[in-house]
């Protein structure tokens, strides 16, 4: 009975409470989505940035909030209070003071980032000043339509569209892998000559969109002529690196059985592929390389992510307990400047991506390394709150460290992949990858594996000079020369 008395006391306290918070009412127009909306919805503080939809999750400071609704009708309000799965505090809770607020209705048909998926409906920036009257409410319409982006091509860059049975098959809908293909000047120049292919995958964030505006680079490594294909790897849950999972699907498998042989029947290739990538790009290539050795000739690697889960940042997946502290309850950074100086926390980075649910950065780590859980979603590395590891979830993670399956594969690997390899990085990374890297230097010394491991001053970003590039495609150009040697004997 005392228990009943305590539960039901328990509600009265919250309902009274959330009647004395700050309110936001949010609708959606019809003229931007003429029927019920059922899904999440979204909303984006900030005191600094006057397009909060536009912040850096992670790494700007936002306040967010998100609830999940049934039926919504256009032009129905739907409420945003203290009952929404709230960061970094409730709406009650928030610093009194002026803020930009938008609202996003997310009809998760594909977009990466729900703030800017085709399709979803946004509201316009609104200045608010939240005050001292806990009875404040605030109304938001979302009257506005995320458009898709449209690639602009010119004569010597094209947007490929794939269509992928495997993917089609996993997402139960018309599916297709999408690059953006740079021709070389030569290819119109000599119209029987075939070239070599440089398949590039961009890093976390980017899409092939870019270089219909940016592909006015010429199409060689080094003084070699090449066709370089930019490879799209986002997908709704993040980026997808391209490697076979249980929530995005057998990416990895769809590029090479049905991607790639579709690009060669259509262009003028000669059978030599390369792979390049920065970051998750960077990633992405080494588990290409790694997991079809046999189809592609040479890898460059700069910056990869984490590529030994022994130095996930300053984590131990394998041995420690907390993710967001270490064994002296210091709080583990989650991006540096110099390597040395924290600038965002791990402990930030998942709880913001507790509230903005699919696509960012952290989960997308877990979309392509977790299993998919009972509720459909992937399995969380570690309790939001807390930081504490999911060890269960730590064993799937395992066959995605690069570093571990070398080591425990390499004798069958080495006639496919020695020599093919190469890893650079800077040695004062943003988020700090370079750890990891030089750790798995080590373990290929020790099972005698012909990798090539490069370091450069710089960090993240900074590493990417002229010259550092300059390695990068000299390493290609005398792969695809040795190849060319192999190939014409």
């Amino acid at each position: 009975m005392i228990k009943k008395i305590c539960c039901l006391l328990s509600l009265f306290l919250v309902f009274t409470l959330n009647s004395f918070s700050q309110q936001f009412k949010v609708a959606y127009s019809p003229a931007s989505l003429n029927r019920p909306f059922t899904g999440k919805v979204f909303l984006y503080l900030s005191k600094n940035n006057p397009e909060p939809l536009t912040a850096s999750i992670g790494i700007e400071t936002l306040n967010c909030f998100a609830v999940e609704v049934k039926g919504i009708k256009p032009g129905e309000s739907i409420v945003i209070d203290d009952l929404a799965t709230a960061y970094p505090v409730l709406p009650s809770e928030m610093e009194r003071g002026t803020y930009y607020v938008q609202a996003v209705w997310d009809l998760n048909l594909g977009g990466r980032a729900i703030a800017a998926s085709p399709g979803n409906i946004f509201s316009q920036p609104q200045k608010i000043v939240i005050g001292k009257d806990l009875k404040q409410s605030f109304t938001l319409l979302a009257d506005q339509v995320v458009p898709e982006l449209v690639f602009q091509e010119t004569e010597f860059i094209k947007e490929f569209k794939a269509p992928s049975r495997l993917l089609s098959d996993f997402y139960q809908k018309k599916f297709t892998l999408d690059a953006a293909v740079q021709l070389p000047a030569e290819y119109y120049k000599n119209p029987s000559a075939k070239f070599p292919v440089l398949f590039v995958v961009t890093g976390f964030g980017a899409d092939h969109h870019y270089m219909s505006v940016q592909g006015k680079l010429p199409s060689v490594i080094g003084t070699t002529p090449v066709i370089r294909v930019f490879l799209d790897g986002n997908c709704a849950l993040g980026h997808s690196a391209y490697a076979n999972s249980d929530n995005n699907g057998p990416w990895g498998d769809a590029l090479t059985q049905e991607f790639i042989p579709l690009l060669e029947k259509k262009y003028r290739c000669n059978g030599a592929r390369m792979l390049t990538g920065h970051s998750s790009g960077g990633w992405s290539v080494l588990w290409l390389q790694t997991h079809y050795p046999k189809l592609f000739l040479a890898t460059a690697s700069s910056s990869p992510d984490y590529v030994d889960f022994r130095k996930f940042l300053n984590v131990n997946l394998y041995k420690d307990s907390n993710l967001f502290y270490d064994a002296k309850g210091q709080i583990n950074p989650g991006g540096t400047v110099a390597g040395r100086f924290p600038f965002s926390y791990l402990k930030e980075m998942y709880q913001v991506e507790n509230v903005i649910s699919r696509g960012e950065q952290q989960h997308s780590f877990e979309a392509v390394f977790s299993k998919k859980g009972n509720d459909g979603l992937p399995e969380s590395i570690c309790d939001p709150q807390t930081g504490v590891i999911n060890q269960h979830t730590v064993e799937n993670w395992k066959k995605y460290d690069i570093s571990l399956y070398l080591r425990e594969n390499w004798k069958d690997l080495s006639k496919d992949l020695n020599g093919k390899i190469r890893i650079s990085i800077g040695d004062e990374d943003n988020f700090m990858l370079n750890y990891p890297v030089r750790l798995m230097n080590d373990e290929m010394k020790a099972v005698q594996a012909d990798l090539l491991f490069k370091y450069y001053p710089g960090d993240h970003f900074t590493v990417k000079t002229a010259g550092y590039m300059a390695d990068l495609s000299g390493f290609l150009e005398g792969k695809y020369k040795q190849w060319l040697l192999q190939t014409s004997k």
